[in-house]
């Protein structure tokens, strides 16, 4: 928020700081606990979910790139809150890997400290929660109370959320497995996986796979991504390529590290 007030007014900017992320002040300093300095630049941005807000990101000059936290949860939910299915409260259970911290070492940050130990980290008080909700708001008719917690896992890279969602109907795991297929079916990178992912298929790639169960009116929604990648350089080069007219998969088409 120091430098984007600055740039020339044709310049385009994809942010990965979550300075640009909250539309609202009073918000943002409760989370980032610091006050916000260029909100009237702020009302110029697009949130930058490639696959929920795909369309106003192709005009957008300048883009808010969703945290890795968000976006895994974002896509988790996106086609159960715009198909108005969920339910009640909303709980998810997301961990990250050591890389999600930076590569400044802290006393329980450093990935050597991490490696072997399992803890949750900020809850209730994670700042992509409002984040999450503000786009859920955005896709759709969302009013549901959201449980969010977050964990540190012990890899050095990757998300895994489990997103636990009443429904309003019952319905089986073939018919939501179709409706989230349905849901992502121009989305190139958001595959859908029978079972639960797995972290190491999406290590260093810009995929997000996601699974999910059903059993009567309750579903749990799987979610796996790199929080290096999709979560944040990854996207912020598919919002590039959007932006610019380019096929949204250039340069992204990653070796992952699983053969």
């Amino acid at each position: 928020m120091e430098l984007v007030p600055r740039f020339p007014e044709g310049a385009r900017v994809i942010d990965l700081s979550g300075d640009f992320r909250l539309s609202d002040s009073f918000s943002f300093e409760q989370h980032y606990s610091r006050k916000h300095t260029a909100m009237e630049t702020q009302s110029q941005f697009v949130y930058g979910l490639t696959e929920t807000n795909r369309e106003a990101i192709r005009k957008a000059r300048l883009i808010a790139n969703p945290g890795c936290f968000a976006t895994a949860t974002l896509l988790g939910l996106a086609p159960l809150v715009a198909n108005n299915f969920a339910d009640g409260r909303v709980v998810v259970d997301a961990k990250t890997g050591s890389s999600g911290s930076g590569a400044r070492a802290a006393a329980n940050t450093h990935h050597p400290q991490r490696m072997n130990s399992f803890y949750a980290y900020k809850p209730f008080t994670h700042q992509h929660v409002p984040e999450i909700e503000q786009e859920l708001r955005n896709v759709g008719d969302w009013t549901n109370e959201l449980v969010f917690m977050t964990h540190s896992l012990p890899v050095a890279r990757g998300i895994f959320a489990s997103i636990y969602v009443g429904l309003k109907t019952e319905i089986s795991s073939n018919e939501l497995y179709d409706l989230f297929a349905e849901y992502y079916r121009d989305s190139f990178f958001v595959r859908m996986v029978k079972g639960s992912p797995d972290i190491n298929w999406v290590k260093t790639t810009n995929f997000c796979d996601l699974g999910l169960a059903v059993r009567g009116r309750q579903a749990v929604v799987f979610s796996a991504l790199d929080n290096l990648v999709k979560g944040a350089a990854g996207q912020a080069v598919q919002n590039m390529n959007l932006m610019f007219g380019l096929d949204e998969k250039t340069g992204l088409l990653l070796v992952g590290t699983n053969p």
